[in-house]
């Protein structure tokens, strides 16, 4: 992570042009879409590609307004979650430490479980097809359950059951996550959204943190500590000013990303225990990431309080369910 010219003259990614939902038309991925619509407002799921959201847009007669990055022709072609809208985060965020940790005396291995990543990162669940469960016009349940497979190398070791409630919901989009532990042992466990914002050069990201975990080369944490991004955020951050793939801890749980030159703005609210935000925005490259999460990255193997830390265990049959909630405005 370091500091970066807000007068850098990398080419910035605008709102995503009316074309760049063709895949909606195309008969071989239409069908395998979940269209979920309120009013005005637009959510596309992709059960097939790792339960992830396509778009979230609003339909307008100059075309779609997109509040998050639309997907990609290539995310469905090559079912990529990463260039998708959002996708979910089951069973923890972001990177275990060499893809390693010791939980209740037994070793964890889960190399292997990706071979484009040094370290495991961000569970299973965005890697497999989600099951449509029920629906309606304005809302869908996806689900997702997995059963340890010794044959495959890295795969998570415990059974356990997620679902996604979404629906377009008092003008938001409301995503409701949820998983059991059906193994007959505890579970350690973590869940997050992974949203990608239309960046621009007036974007500003809002948000009241309290502290920064700052990261070695790897993107793992090496302590919390300050930084003047902590104050950037409170005031309303460029995605320029510094070069982040950070988590925040304790924020209030509210963030809005907003673009004062359009006139609009993106506000995000979660349930506890998403207690940590991490923020994707890296320099000379048009992403932009701000996520809700329960756990800091390596958060197995991390050592602090658990309000620092994040994360819990789920006993045998225990279940955890929390929502997030994005809320536009015009105007």
């Amino acid at each position: 992570m370091r500091d970066v010219s807000l007068n850098s003259n990398r080419p910035l990614a605008t709102a995503a042009a009316p074309n760049e939902l063709a895949w909606l038309d195309d008969p071989a991925i239409a069908p395998t879409l979940v269209m979920l619509q309120a009013g005005s407002l637009r959510a596309v799921l992709a059960p097939a590609v790792g339960g992830a959201l396509a778009a979230f847009y609003e339909v307008t007669p100059e075309g779609p307004l997109h509040w998050l990055r639309p997907a990609t022709s290539a995310a469905f072609t090559e079912r990529d979650p990463l260039r998708m809208a959002s996708f979910p985060l089951f069973p923890y965020c972001n990177r275990i430490r060499d893809a390693r940790f010791e939980f209740d005396g037994v070793a964890i291995d889960l190399a292997g479980n990706d071979t484009r990543f040094a370290h495991a990162l961000h569970g299973n669940a965005w890697r497999h097809p989600w099951r449509v469960g029920a629906r309606t016009e304005s809302s869908v349940d996806l689900h997702f359950e997995h059963e340890p497979d010794s044959r495959i190398p890295g795969d998570w070791p415990f059974r356990y059951r997620a679902q996604q409630r979404i629906a377009l919901s008092g003008g938001a989009l409301v995503i409701t996550l949820s998983a059991q532990n059906v193994d007959d042992r505890p579970m350690p466990f973590g869940m997050g959204h992974h949203p990608y914002y239309p960046r621009t050069a007036a974007t500003r990201v809002h948000a009241d943190v309290r502290a920064m975990w700052h990261a070695d080369a790897d993107v793992l944490p090496t302590h919390l500590g300050p930084h003047r991004a902590v104050d950037a955020l409170r005031e309303g951050m460029s995605p320029d000013a510094f070069e982040l793939d950070n988590n925040f801890a304790n924020w209030s749980r509210e963030a809005t990303i907003a673009w004062p030159d359009e006139h609009r703005q993106l506000t995000m609210t979660a349930d506890a225990p998403f207690d940590h935000m991490v923020v994707y925005a890296p320099a000379d490259d048009p992403q932009l990431c701000v996520e809700p999460v329960t756990n800091t990255t390596d958060c197995f193997n991390a050592v602090g309080p658990r309000e620092q830390v994040g994360g819990c265990v789920l006993q045998a049959g225990e279940e955890l369910a929390a929502t997030v909630k994005w809320t536009p405005q015009r105007g």
